[in-house]
Order: structure tokens, then sequence, then C-alpha cells
């Protein structure tokens, strides 16, 4: 086996079309040529291959050659909670940053990186400190940070005020700093790269012999680490602030242009950004190098620009930066040249780093059509190319969505000659929707076997907050249950209600039913299995509820084709001390007869059953029994 551990941070090309072929082990080969060679299988193939490493790099490797991927996601909502209450020794303290950052989803959402948190933590606690402001107070919250660029600003000045303790004797200014931190930033970015060496510091006027100072100037932003073979190497603490300082340093080139020249003249990739005459030429200039990037390693950095051309986030920079001239400039005509670019997209990805730079610039109009009581969205009709304005916005509601309705989404527009998407298509879109909200309701949509597949991967989630699960009326089919049931045994999964009444399934359903009713994590306490030709199927059913992990309450079985069998075995299950049912439908079974029955309408009136109501039909009318108390 080999390991390559972080190969984003290599500077070795990786060229796959160019590179010669190798298969000898004995043969010399250069570093870059045996790693390719390696990862295609040419040398030792039978060896295994370890390989860690950010998307971007990632997709350099050609998929033929992956034979499986695993994605870190880092901290989950819970464990983002957990981290603020543990790094904050105040509770009162703790528990306003953790509803403050909620109040910001697009904050919260960068939580899941636990740098992020850490940031987060920091600027929070000092805020509060130079306010002056009692913890119990929420005056506090109005000054914290709203957007990305508000908060690595406030940790920029932060980490620089920490400086001046440490480092009393330097000369430089904090703006002299910043900007050679900054260039460096810029230009490793533009590479790619993320580890830079003693050539890449003295290119940017570093000192190599005051690094250790360096790496006190913004304290914990700016590391070295001893390298193998090769001497110190240098990183920032996490790309983000990288992509923050790159992006500060451009703003800085821009609003000094005649003290900067000499960093304007160069001829890199990037350096129509320090040829726009105007500020929204510049921004302009970002985004479409931004869309133009095929990594997408500049997303970040252009909204935190974005953001730093507001006039508010200059404001918080003027004691750091007092030198820069400030460049005030409506944001309207950016904003609609962004609004603009996110219809041109084909790339969702591209489409929502795009709604996040509205954000930055702070532009909410995508978030005002909704109502914030109810949930409601003020859409009548959706055409694809408005998917990803749809998740955006209830992603960015600060209030969490009661119940996603789907039949509201695939309405047929009247001489519209757009191509509609299938409701499968639709539903797989509209996901991250459904995902949020509590209740989904999917009752007949014309859903197939393969949107099985879709909610599957959204219940194994843990930022999954579905309960309850309306699929009725929809050909699901057999091979859609054997889909959709490894899901309901995850963990994560909080289902608690699953509609699924009239979706073509039969018995074999029922053993992909029973095993995740059986599951240890399993939650569902109502299942409806109406209208579906089940026959001896419930059998299976019955062994599930007789099972100590089973919590199921509610089972509709009415109309499913069973037979005085099956009321036999529901009796069995239901004498279970390990029986958690309270209700149970056996409605509109015709082979069912009254004496079939019999045996569990004593079970009814036993107080030491759980069973507490009883529905079937008899002489083609309804009949209920419920338990006295």
């Amino acid at each position: 086996m080999f390991i390559f551990d972080g190969l984003d941070e290599s500077r070795l090309p990786l060229d796959f079309c160019s590179n010669p072929k190798c298969c000898e082990v004995t043969e010399p080969a250069s570093v870059d040529v045996l790693l390719t060679n390696l990862i295609e299988g040419n040398l030792l193939p039978s060896a295994l291959l370890w390989i860690t490493t950010r998307p971007a790099a990632a997709n350099q490797i050609p998929p033929e050659c992956v034979g499986q991927v695993t994605e870190i996601r880092g901290f989950n909502d819970p464990q983002k909670d957990e981290y603020f209450r543990k790094r904050i020794s105040d509770e009162n303290l703790a528990s306003r940053t953790i509803t403050h950052l909620k109040s910001s989803r697009s904050l919260y959402i960068m939580c899941h990186i636990p740098v992020f948190c850490w940031i987060s933590a920091t600027v929070v606690e000092s805020t509060s400190q130079q306010l002056g402001i009692d913890h119990e107070s929420k005056e506090s919250e109005v000054e914290m940070p709203r957007t990305l660029t508000q908060m690595y600003t406030r940790f920029l000045i932060i980490q620089t005020s920490i400086k001046h303790v440490k480092y009393t004797d330097r000369e430089e200014t904090d703006e002299e700093v910043i900007f050679k931190l900054g260039k460096l930033a810029f230009q490793q970015l533009e590479k790619g790269n993320l580890i830079f060496y003693e050539e890449d510091l003295k290119e940017c006027g570093i000192d190599i012999t005051e690094a250790s100072v360096y790496s006190g100037v913004c304290t914990q932003i700016f590391r070295e680490e001893a390298g193998l073979y090769q001497g110190k190497v240098f990183s920032f603490v996490h790309l983000s602030i990288q992509e923050f300082l790159a992006a500060l340093y451009v703003f800085l080139c821009f609003s000094n242009r005649e003290r900067n020249m000499a960093d304007q003249r160069q001829t890199s990739q990037l350096s129509a950004l320090f040829r726009a005459p105007t500020l929204h030429d510049l921004l302009k200039t970002a985004v479409d190098l931004a869309l133009y990037s095929t990594n997408g390693h500049l997303d970040l950095f252009l909204r935190f620009l974005l953001g730093l051309s507001l006039a508010s986030n200059q404001n918080l920079l003027k004691d750091l930066l007092p030198q820069s001239s400030s460049q005030s400039e409506s944001s309207e005509q950016t904003v609609q040249y962004v609004k603009q670019k996110i219809r041109d997209q084909s790339s969702s990805d591209r489409r929502i780093n795009l709604f996040y730079c509205l954000n930055e610039l702070n532009h909410h109009a995508v978030v005002e059509g909704i109502d914030r009581h109810s949930g409601a969205l003020y859409v009548d009709m959706l055409l694809p190319g408005e998917w990803k304005t749809v998740i955006f916005t209830f992603k960015m509601s600060e209030e969490q969505l009661a119940e996603f309705d789907l039949q509201k989404f695939i309405k047929t527009p009247e001489n519209d000659q757009t191509e509609l998407l299938s409701p499968d298509e639709v539903l797989q879109k509209l996901l991250p929707v459904a995902t949020i909200s509590t209740s989904a309701r999917l009752k007949g949509c014309d859903l197939t076997e393969r949107s099985c597949s879709y909610l599957a991967s959204a219940l194994n989630s843990h930022s999954s907050s579905l309960r309850e699960l309306h699929l009725s009326e929809n050909k699901l089919l057999d091979s859609g249950m054997e889909l959709l049931c490894p899901a309901l045994s995850n963990q994560n999964c909080k289902l608690e209600e699953l509609w699924l009444y009239d979706c073509k399934l039969t018995e074999k359903s029922c053993s992909y039913l029973a095993s995740a009713l059986t599951a240890h994590s399993s939650s569902l306490t109502l299942l409806d299995l109406g209208g579906n030709n089940l026959d001896s199927g419930v059998k299976l059913l019955c062994s599930a509820l007789c099972h100590q992990h089973c919590k199921l309450e509610e089972l509709q079985l009415n109309g499913c084709n069973l037979t005085e069998e099956s009321c036999s075995y529901l009796a069995s299950a239901l004498t279970s001390h390990s029986s958690s049912l309270r209700l149970l439908n056996l409605c509109d079974n015709i082979l069912i007869s009254k004496s079939a029955v019999e045996p569990l309408c004593a079970l009814v009136k036993d107080s030491r059953c759980t069973l507490e109501k009883l529905q079937w039909s008899e002489s083609g009318k309804r009949r209920e029994l419920r338990q006295m108390t």
C-alpha cells in the first residue's frame, strides 16, 4: 500500500496525458512520472493507493483510476453547538453565539469547518469584551458579524492587536505586514499552492530570518512547519485565511494604485484584476475569472473581494489600514451582474457560490420571497432555470420549513416551450429543501424508484430534519423499497412517520421494512402500507413487531389482500412483551372474517396489551374498537 497524504500540497504537475508510461520498478523515473503510473496502475498494478487531497486536486486524477471516494465533511450541526459550548466558558455567551450563527445561515453552514468555528468563537468573545456589554444583554448581537467578510475582517484586526502586545519593537506598520502576507497569499493561491517555501517568502519581501516573527504578526494565522528534507515550509492555518488575505491584497492594490504600481505590472492569469479602471470593473472581472476557473479555487476569494467593496467593511479596516483610500461605489450594478451570471450558469455549485456572493454584498432580495411565519414560497411556477434559487432561498431562511409540498413545483406551465423535468428530477433538484423540512409531502407526484435513492441519500445526511415522509400513490415498487429501507436504519435518520399507501408494493417490501424496523437506530412510530398487495408479507412484519428495537405504534394495513392467517400472526406478535403497537387498521381486507378478528378484539379489551385501537371491516362497514380506560 502507498499512502499519499496531502496530494494537493505537492507541486508536481501530475500530467497524466503527457507523462511517459512506466511499468518496471527498476526503471529510473522522476517522482511525477512514478506517481502518475502508480495511480494509473501501470506500475505495481496490484498495489493499493490511498490518497488524501482537497477536491480541486482530486479532479486531476482520471475518474477511471478511482475505486472509492470518501468525503470528510467536518462537524455536523450537534457537533457545531458542542464545540461552542466547550470553547466559550460563559454559558450565556455560548448560547447567544450559537443563536447568532444559526440566524445567519451562510455562517452556520461554514461552521462545518472546525477552524471556522475557532475563528467565530474568537471574534464573538473579543467583540463582546470590546463593547463592554453584559453577556446577558442582546445589544451586542447587533454588532456581531453577519457575513463571511465581516467575520474575517474582525479576526484580522484581533490578531494584529495581539501582535502589538507581543512584538512592540517591530518597525513595520500593520499595513506593510498585511500587504506582504496578502501578496504571498495571492500569488500562491493563483498557483494553487497551499504550502510555501523560503523562496516564496523572499519574493514577497518577507525576510526568512524574520519568519518566526511573521508567525506572531498574525499569531495563529500563519504557521511554519519543518518539512521532510527541505528545511522550513510555511502555510496559513486554513485555506480560507489565505483566500481572505489574497482578496485584501487585490483590494489594497486597487485602492492605492500609484503606490503599488510595481505589483500591478504582472502578466499572470489574474493580471486583468489590476487593470480594471473602476471598482465595478474590478468586481466584474473577478466574477468572470472565478467562473472561468475549472476547479473553483477562486470561489471564496471572490466572496471576500465583493464583501471588501462595501463601505461598512472598509470602515472596519480604517484603523488597520489608514493609508488606503476608501472605494465607495453603489453595489447595485455589481448585484445585477451577479444575478445575470446566476441565470447563465448550468453548474449548481457555481450558482450557489454566486448566491453567497450576493449575501456578501448585503443583497437579500433572494430571501424576500419567504413568508417567515408560514414558510410559504411566493412563487407559483418555477422553471428549470430557477431551481437553485429556491434551494438557496430555503437554506438562507432563518425559519425551519415546516412542510415541503412537491406538488407546488411540478405544475405544467401553460404556453411554455421549456423542456420540463420529470417529477423524479424535480425532487432531486429540490432535495435540499425537503431535507431541511420536518415534513415532506410527495403524495401522488408520479415518482418512481429513482426517487427512493435520492430520498435515501437525504435521510442518511446528518443535516436532515425530516420527521414525516408522505410517499403514497407513487409507483415505487419493491425495488424502490430496497433502495429506501437501508436509510431507515441509519443513525442519522430521524424519520418517525412513513406513508406508503398504494405504492405497488408486495410481500418482498415487507422483508426490507422488517429489517429497518428492527434496527437499533430505527425511529419509525407510524407505517402506512395500505392499498398494497402484501399477502403473506405480514408474517415478516409481525416478526419485527416482536423485536425489542421496534418502536412502531401505528400500522395501517387496510386494503392489503390479507387473509385470516395474517390475523393469527398479528395476534401472536401483539402478545409479545416487546410490542409497542397501539393502533392497527385492517379495514377493506375482504378475506378476513369476523371470527379471525375476534382474537385481536380480545387483545384490545385486555389492559395489559399495548393495542388501544383496532379498525376492521364487517359486512362492508367499517368497525372500530377502542380500549376502555
